[in-house]
């Protein structure tokens, strides 16, 4: 399928379908004429990229779990514990928990003026 009928079926704009394709998350092929062609799997990789992106995770987080995700393209995602995995949730919690103390502390001191 074509870049165009990727980004119907997934509700994903082609210039981050472009990007994501830069990132290393997705594979195209290339026509004789150059246009993109991607696989029907497609679809389910591009549904995985943007449940995992929607848990917060970074591209470059994304590329490491990536081959981890399970399940359709109309399923939720599901993730199997692959060797690493766990230790990359972890470590992405920890890191939430320290952004979610800085921001509460940062509000603090804001509110704190106003009050």
């Amino acid at each position: 399928m074509l870049i165009g009928e990727l980004s119907e079926r997934t509700g994903v704009s082609r210039r981050l379908l472009r990007y994501y394709e830069e990132q290393g998350l997705l594979d195209s092929a290339r026509s004789p004429n150059g246009y993109r062609v991607y696989d029907p799997d497609s679809v389910r990789v591009v549904h995985h990229i943007r449940a995992l992106l929607d848990m917060g995770l970074s591209t470059g987080v994304i590329a490491s779990v990536l081959p981890c995700a399970r399940g359709e393209a109309d399923e939720p995602l599901d993730l199997e514990m692959c060797p690493d995995l766990l230790a990359t949730i972890r470590r992405e919690l920890a890191d939430l928990d320290a952004r979610i103390e800085r921001l509460q502390s940062h509000r603090g001191a804001l509110a704190s003026h106003v009050a």
